[in-house]
């Protein structure tokens, strides 16, 4: 018993029966570092006893619990731990979103049992439709079966009419295990009618309870009636499920979402990939039937280069790359699908596979590109093609202004020519004549070459006051080789030292029989100045064309040569071109050397559009994607495809042809470092080279090639045609190379990088002061001469050990003078021993800067003091001399 407080507080305490209580303390932590004790009380259970019974434990039943509210339960708990008002309201939303969460959840769980439901009920249906037909189809096939059973009887006669026939029972077919469904007759009827089982034959399955016996029409022959396999049924002859339609294939659903279950239940479509490889294979399985189960080997043949990758060897048999490295590999052979074969080796594999080689060579690309000879009933007459030929300054040039009435000149710089001018000249009478002017200063002389070549007639200009000069020479001997009739013009008749016969009798030196001295060269004299005699010229000419016979095919496709070419800023790649044969037209698909384009433009030399281009008429064609080199022939072929094999067959050949110089320059530089026991080799001053045109780039080449010895050379980073660019001086700055322009200028863009980069940029428009400046440069690189002048011997009388000085020679000149700071060498036994030196020279105690002879001095050595009594001292003198380039 317990005493407890009264409510009304009056003191009295009420008797009331207690529980036993065990009491014990929890300590709780929460945030903040904050802890509370709190004591927990656990009520024993009230047992209640009855009379002749077992105690009976009587449990407390717990209190139903209000209503739960989240929001009441969150602000009672608040008030509880003393929440401010924001945090409450935090809660009160994080309360209220969850709610909204379990709400969606409960929402989407729904429709996703709604569209199970949907399609297991759409399973159920297909299955009891599916199930459905196959019944009624093994019923038709029953009936089909009792039909022709019935008429095979009716046909009959005697016992066979009269045969009993037993109904036909009801319920399911059973299927055989071997597939097709059958009803056996009775025992009986298959002996009466002599249809027992043959040997061999599999004897029918019993009838089981469950199944009656069926009807057989056959049976008193001892046959059985096969029917149609029913569907969803096992081979053991026990039922088995539906098929499974195409809607159940969950596997192929993927997985389920909330759109594909509120949707409609349609059945995914098969991706066109799918439906690809399951015809694919189709084809595959009937090809293989068709073939005995295996597919017939292709055999190809196989059209083999002078050299092919083994990927590209692989595409053309049509094998597996995989396959032909695994040959190779089986071979010893480990290669990549990158690498290269040589034509035996790609032989050897083709017919390892079981193809057909056809060997041929990467020339026969250019098989057939110039065409077929032209038959003589299609030739016409064409203009002749003159070409001007001298020496420098001799009036070739002013010569073609008096012709053409034009003044050429006044525009070159130097009054010298530096490319090959291109120009015809329709005469009086209506006949045209194309010349070509060429350079006569010595570096362009690939272009005299050129122009000979590509000439019909060569007029030799020579001046009356100069004489033969080295390049008129030259171009006898281009004229001679390229076999072109030679017309003498000397010129400048009108200046008072002129003496024409004195040319005439130099031009025998070299082979040139002019007609007043019984040969056959015409002469013509003129004067480019004045004017005269220039319509003799002409004539001469037109009669020498008129007896060479000079025609061409206009009809055909065009072909000829590259005079010149440049990169222009405003119309880029352009190439000056001599057409010798067919006529060129706009649109031609022209190859010309490594470049190939469609032609855009056709201009003449007065800037004129033209829509095409007779033989023997030159032209510049804008459209190629590059400046080819001068003197490639162009020739227009048929199709893009071939101009693009032709081209990179050529700039192949041209790379390998590069390659074997420059392993052969390595072996010469290994070869003379070895015979100049570890010498270095020559000094290099490397340019970067930018002309106006292609030919200029050529000439300053060839011309910077020729200045080189062996001891310095020149060597060109870059040649081309065209502006500096940013390019150009990035190359130059990473090749530490100066910038040589040749009549072209740099981009602003351009000079700002090489003024960043500190890059030199040269503008020349004189070759004479390019190859001058560049010769200096190179002699400036020339170890200097060192020349030795002997001074005098001394003999040492007596060797002084100084603490400071170390060892010292007293010493007498014998001969010639001793000079401070001269080279000296000791010699021994007529043996040197040392060369140094003379570092200290005493005349007693004072330093002198000579002795001479018959004086006596003291000598000591620069870092040496292995002397002795006896030995002799040369001394000498060295100097070095600056060397040049002859």
């Amino acid at each position: 018993m317990t005493d407890t407080k009264d409510a009304d507080n009056t003191g009295r305490r009420p008797l009331t029966v207690g529980r036993k209580t065990d009491k014990g303390t929890v300590k709780q932590s929460f945030s903040h570092g904050r802890s509370k004790s709190v004591v927990v009380e656990t009520k024993k259970k009230r047992v209640v006893v009855t009379p002749g019974a077992q105690p009976k434990i009587v449990r407390p039943e717990p209190e139903k619990p209000a209503a739960h509210n989240p929001l009441a339960a969150a602000e009672k708990a608040a008030g509880k731990r003393g929440l401010s008002e924001a945090e409450l309201k935090a809660r009160q939303a994080a309360l209220q979103q969850r709610r909204a969460d379990d709400e969606r959840r409960r929402i989407e769980q729904e429709a996703i049992e709604e569209g199970n439901r949907r399609r297991e009920e759409a399973r159920k249906l297909a299955a009891e439709e599916e199930k459905r037909r196959s019944e009624q189809a093994v019923a038709r096939e029953a009936d089909d079966g009792d039909d022709e059973e019935g008429g095979r009887r009716g046909g009959r006669g005697g016992a066979e009419r009269s045969a009993p026939v037993r109904p036909r029972p009801e319920g399911p077919v059973r299927v055989r295990p071997d597939g097709p469904a059958a009803r056996t007759g009775a025992p009986g009827e298959r002996a009466r009618f002599g249809g027992g089982v043959e040997r061999g034959a599999p004897r029918p399955r019993p009838l089981t309870p469950l199944e009656p016996e069926e009807f057989n029409p056959l049976g008193d022959l001892g046959g059985r009636v096969k029917r149609a396999k029913v569907a969803g049924e096992e081979p053991s002859g026990e039922a088995r499920p539906a098929h499974r339609p195409k809607a159940e294939a969950k596997r192929r659903q993927g997985k389920l979402t909330i759109s594909a279950a509120l949707g409609d239940d349609e059945e995914r479509q098969r991706s066109y990939a799918a439906v690809k490889r399951a015809r694919d294979r189709e084809r595959d399985r009937r090809l293989r039937m068709a073939g005995g189960g295996a597919s017939e080997k292709i055999v190809r043949e196989v059209v083999l280069p002078e050299s092919i990758t083994v990927s590209d060897l692989a595409n053309r048999m049509s094998e597996r790359l995989a396959d032909v490295l695994k040959f190779l590999m089986q071979q010893g052979e480990l290669l990549r699908g990158t690498d290269t074969l040589d034509a035996d080796t790609a032989q050897l594999i083709v017919e390892e596979f079981g193809h057909t080689v056809k060997r041929v060579a990467e020339s026969d690309v250019e098989i057939g590109l110039e065409g077929d000879e032209d038959d003589e009933t299609n030739l016409q007459p064409r203009p002749p093609v003159v070409t001007v030929m001298g020496h420098v300054d001799h009036g070739k040039t002013s010569l073609l202004d008096a012709l053409r009435q034009t003044d050429v000149v006044s525009g070159e710089s130097g009054g010298i020519t530096q490319h090959i001018g291109a120009y015809q000249v329709q005469l009086k009478s209506g006949e045209k004549i194309t010349f070509l002017d060429t350079p006569g200063h010595a570096a362009f002389s690939s272009m005299r070459m050129r122009g000979a070549n590509a000439t019909d007639i060569v007029v030799l200009v020579v001046a009356a006051d100069d004489g033969v000069m080295p390049q008129t020479i030259e171009a006898i001997q281009h004229a001679k080789a390229a076999d072109a009739p030679i017309i003498v013009a000397v010129n400048k008749i009108d200046k008072h030292e002129a003496d024409p016969d004195k040319v005439l009798t130099q031009l025998l030196q070299y082979d040139v029989q002019v007609e007043a001295m019984g040969g056959d060269v015409p002469v013509v004299k003129v004067s480019a100045l004045k004017k005269t005699g220039l319509d003799d010229l002409t004539a001469t000419i037109s009669a020498l064309a008129e007896v060479l016979e000079l025609k061409a095919n206009p009809d055909r496709a065009a072909d000829g040569v590259v005079i010149e070419s440049k990169l222009d800023k405003g119309r880029g790649p352009v190439a000056t071109v001599l057409v010798q044969r067919g006529t060129l037209k706009r649109g031609d698909i022209v190859v010309a050397g490594g470049q190939w384009g469609r032609v855009k433009a056709l201009t003449n030399e007065r800037a004129e559009m033209l829509a095409e281009a007779s033989p023997a008429t030159p032209v510049e064609v804008l459209g190629l994607d590059g400046a080819p080199d001068p003197g490639d022939q162009f020739v227009v072929v048929e199709n893009e495809q071939r101009a693009r094999e032709i081209t990179e067959y050529r700039n192949r050949t041209k790379k390998n042809r590069a390659a074997p110089g420059a392993r052969a320059s390595l072996e010469q530089m290994v070869a003379r470092l070895k015979e100049g026991g570890g010498a270095a080799v020559a000094s290099e001053a490397a340019f970067v080279i930018k002309g106006d045109v292609q030919g200029s780039v050529e000439a300053i080449t060839q011309a910077l090639e020729g200045l080189s010895t062996d001891e310095v050379r020149a060597r060109i980073v870059l040649g081309s045609a065209g502006g500096i660019s940013e390019s150009d001086v990035q190359l130059a700055s990473a090749s530490q190379a100066p910038i040589i322009a040749f009549n072209v200028r740099a981009s602003k863009q351009a000079r700002d990088l090489a003024e960043r980069e500190g890059v030199e940029i040269r503008y020349y428009s004189v070759i004479y002061d390019l190859i001058n400046d560049v010769k200096d440069t190179l002699s400036g690189m020339l170890a200097p001469e060192r020349r030795e002048t002997f001074l005098g011997y001394a003999t040492i009388l007596q060797v002084f050990n100084i603490s400071k000085a170390g060892k010292v020679a007293g010493c007498r000149v014998t001969e010639g003078l001793v000079r401070r700071g001269s080279g000296v060498r000791l010699l021994r036994d007529d043996v040197v021993i040392h060369e140094g030196t003379l570092s200290t020279l005493k005349r007693f105690k004072d330093e002198v800067p000579e002795v001479k002879q018959g004086m006596e001095c003291g000598m000591a050595f620069q870092n040496y003091q292995d002397i002795r009594e006896g030995d002799q001292i040369e001394c000498f003198q060295v100097e070095l001399i600056k060397r040049s380039l002859d």
